[in-house]
């Protein structure tokens, strides 16, 4: 094996240890997806659609570690006091 399929490979492997680390989260701690939101039913955590949760897996998923981290990071961010509530922010295309 070269230098560069490894590379590919960490990286994968890592990709695929974030996108279990957010599906564990969506399943336990969320607001909006998990035990937390059964408890607390009249409390939504995010204020955008898709989910920050939702979206965080799906630019991961598409974009890579690099660039979803970079876009779920820019998300959140977005999300302040003024963010207008329920927003559909879409995950983008390319």
């Amino acid at each position: 094996m070269n230098l560069v399929n490894i590379l590919k490979m960490l990286l994968e492997i890592f990709k695929k240890i974030e996108l279990k680390c957010i599906d564990i989260y969506q399943k336990t701690i969320s607001l909006d997806h998990g035990f937390l939101g059964m408890i607390f039913p009249n409390y939504r955590g995010c204020k955008y659609i898709p989910t920050c949760s939702e979206y965080g897996y799906g630019v991961v998923e598409r974009f890579g570690i690099f660039k979803g981290n970079y876009l779920m990071l820019r998300r959140i961010l977005k999300c302040t006091p003024w963010s207008v509530a329920d927003s559909y922010d879409p995950i983008p295309e390319k």
